[in-house]
């Protein structure tokens, strides 16, 4: 639903742009800025486009309203105000190579607003907003298409750019959109392009997804019709891998992953999770079944034969590790999500009794991931199996009590005995006999042979004359 336009500019902006249209000059809002305010959204950063000058006069004539930063030259942009507000020339971009750095830019001062709209990706970021007359400017339907629910490309300038396929691919995910059948078409002619894309920029546009994504189940659906669904070999193995219909009613794990992700945006809203932290969740529930496409076969279970993924668990953390450094995501980020997939289904396996031990012990295998993001993703997990009811399994209740007991929810046990509590008994000799003893003491002390740094020191001493 678009919910009308709602797009106000601080007041020292508004003077610029009244003084840029005194001097001759038209300044439109451009970009997300519009599509947001549309959808009922107050942006907080504004890229403006100003027609009719050149990139130098542009940079004199703001100098007067504060700082400016020229590091955007090459692309026709002007910081103002160390880096809140871009204002930039339009240009034109004809690609000269494969890569993504392989285009002649041209700036002319005679570009008009259409010419200058038609280079933007897709219609609903090719509108733009003229602040002093209210006007939206909207060449190629992007309100329309907002409206309808439609990602569609500008114009054939698209084809100059692969990246712009994952960009769509976010989107979608973003503003719940579908991808229009000839943009598709589109994309599919760039498959063979994928490889000419930095791998930063890969990453990008899949934090994006994990960050911003409203239903980032839309993601499997939209790379089937764009084509690029054979880069990721990982989630098309997931198609038509079947699943036991008593614990999964919803098909197969491909619809499963799709339900999962959707569910783990509930659960990091609720949790008012953002940046890396929502990132960890979003892509440990889209990794976390990965390993059944290897793994899934029919066993014996009850009396009867059934669909089974035994081990996909530890099978799965190796598979997630290699897709996620594949595409580019940052290792604070791969470290998290690789156990919380090797352990999803904890709950499962600890016993109707969570014992002391036993959920300090997880808290150590999960670092350093935690047992609350453990929990998040078992809901968003349990949850995505409709018609079955949503929420957490009782042993997933009993492990986050037990945590809660053992203050373990957030991080594992800190180790009472130190390197420098064990040095002292060997003469203050360094060496790798030093981290056998700190390694058998937290050992111990996670099986609960001591819980404080008193019975920790006889524990201590017990050990090394036993040694």
């Amino acid at each position: 639903m678009i919910y009308g336009l709602t797009l106000t500019l601080p007041p020292e902006l508004e003077q610029i742009i009244r003084d840029l249209r005194s001097a001759g000059y038209r300044a439109l809002v451009v970009g997300g800025a519009v599509r947001d305010a549309l959808l009922g959204h107050q942006s907080k950063d504004f890229d403006f486009e100003v027609y009719g000058i050149s990139y130098d006069k542009l940079a004199e004539f703001l100098k007067r309203y504060g700082s400016v930063d020229l590091v955007g030259k090459s692309f026709g942009v002007v910081k103002l105000f160390g880096a809140d507000v871009d204002f930039s020339i339009p240009r034109r971009e004809s690609k000269t190579g494969a890569h993504h750095r392989d285009f002649l830019t041209e700036f002319d001062e005679s570009i008009t607003p259409r010419e200058g709209a038609s280079r933007r990706d897709f219609t609903i970021n090719a509108m733009s907003y003229d602040p002093l007359t209210g006007e939206i400017v909207d060449f190629f339907g992007g309100q329309e298409d907002l409206k309808n629910r439609i990602l569609r490309a500008t114009s054939p300038a698209f084809r100059e750019d692969p990246l712009r396929v994952l960009r769509g691919m976010q989107f979608a995910c973003r503003f719940d959109l579908k991808l229009d059948p000839q943009t598709a078409a589109e994309c599919r002619s760039l498959v063979n392009e994928y490889t000419t894309l930095a791998r930063e920029r890969i990453a990008d546009e899949f934090y994006k997804w994990a960050v911003k994504s409203t239903n980032p189940g839309r993601l499997i659906e939209y790379l089937n019709e764009s084509g690029w669904i054979v880069h990721f070999p990982e989630l098309r193995a997931l198609e038509g891998v079947p699943q036991d219909p008593e614990w999964h009613p919803e098909g197969d794990v491909a619809i499963h992953t799709m339900l999962v992700v959707n569910e783990a945006v509930r659960v990091a809203d609720n949790a008012s999770l953002t940046g890396d932290a929502r990132a960890v969740l979003l892509f440990t529930a889209l990794c976390h079944d990965f390993a059944k496409a290897t793994t899934t076969e029919k066993r014996m279970r009850d009396g009867k034969l059934r669909w089974s993924s035994f081990g996909h668990e530890e099978a799965g953390g190796p598979m997630a590790r290699g897709f996620l450094e594949r595409i580019g995501i940052k290792s604070s980020i791969v470290e998290q999500v690789v156990p919380l997939v090797e352990n999803h289904l904890a709950h499962s396996s600890i016993g109707k009794e969570v014992t002391p031990r036993a959920v300090r012990r997880l808290a150590m295998r999960l670092a350093p991931a935690s047992i609350e993001q453990l929990i998040w993703l078992i809901d968003a997990d349990a949850s995505g199996r409709p018609p079955r009811p949503k929420g957490l399994p009782p042993g997933a209740i009993r492990i986050l009590q037990a945590a809660h007991e053992q203050a373990v929810v957030s991080r594992p046990q800190a180790p009472f005995i130190l390197g420098r509590n064990v040095l002292p008994y060997f003469d203050n000799r360094p060496g790798t006999h030093i981290g056998k003893v700190v390694a058998a003491a937290y050992d111990a002390q996670l099986d609960g042979a001591f819980s404080n740094a008193n019975e920790a020191e006889v524990w201590l001493k017990k050990y090394i004359s036993n040694l």
